[in-house]
């Protein structure tokens, strides 16, 4: 099955997996706006992003990982279809819903949802802060999308805005080897505290899931971000790992099989 990323901008994404495609964490504003991360916390935007909504493709839903101001913006909110399926946490689905949005979903840990024929989101765990800071952030989910078709299956595992802890070795224990992996890093501060995988931790998770790929977004666009790519590029060199990461730059698209 052919399958690629397409990098927007910080999380955003286009993939495209067989006959199917999937926006990822919706956030078209211009360079050098501010993002609202709350508790009244603000963070600037440092690049453009590649497209706007008015651009994208036909797709066959949204997977959104969490309802923050960098992963969802104002953008989105106004030009997105209101039809368009979208799959996010409990929470973020409630308030999606009250925005209009009438197919979105808020899945539980662990929870598969059919988004067309031959293609599925499984709903997986993610920790966006230490447990003393958790009612800072908005809940978070990773998501292993698969999608089948008469050449064969592709899984692609989404992180989401997760610290590294080792029970994300669950995603593989659970489902069983993936073909890919999509890593959120950018080593977020936000009140000093890391909410967000930086160099050294997205390597452990490279380690740990033993994808034969790997593409970084979500690492240098915002300026909460204090680890750049060159972090984790070190970081997975060091320890052996550079074979299974590759990076894509804002409008380029690279192959994930």
């Amino acid at each position: 099955m052919e399958a690629s990323l397409e990098f927007i901008g910080t999380a955003t994404t286009l993939l495209r997996l067989g006959p199917h495609t999937l926006l990822t964490d919706p956030d078209f504003r211009p360079r050098g706006k501010r993002a609202y991360l709350g508790k009244g916390l603000f963070s600037k935007r440092r690049t453009q992003p590649a497209r706007q909504p008015e651009e994208l493709p036909p797709v066959d839903g949204v997977v959104l990982s969490h309802l923050h101001g960098d992963h969802f913006d104002p953008v989105a909110r106004a030009r997105l279809g209101k039809d368009m399926p979208v799959l996010t946490t409990p929470a973020a689905g409630r308030k999606l819903t009250r925005w209009g949005f009438h197919e979105a979903h808020g899945m539980r840990t662990w929870e598969v949802a059919g988004l067309a024929d031959g293609l599925t989101v499984t709903s997986v765990p993610g920790e966006h802060a230490p447990s003393y800071a958790r009612a800072l952030l908005p809940p978070v989910m990773g998501s292993v999308i698969e999608a089948s078709d008469g050449t064969g299956t592709f899984r692609v595992y989404v992180t989401g805005d997760t610290l590294y802890r080792p029970f994300l070795g669950e995603v593989t224990e659970r489902l069983g080897p993936l073909d890919a992996m999509v890593i959120h890093l950018g080593g977020t501060r936000a009140f000093g505290i890391l909410v967000t995988m930086d160099g050294d931790q997205g390597a452990d998770l490279v380690d740990l899931i033993a994808s034969p790929v790997t593409v970084p977004v979500h690492h240098d666009d915002y300026t909460v971000f204090r680890s750049p790519l060159g972090d984790f590029l070190r970081a997975c060199r060091d320890r052996g790992l550079a074979g299974r990461v590759r990076t894509v730059g804002r409008g380029e698209t690279v192959p994930l099989a």
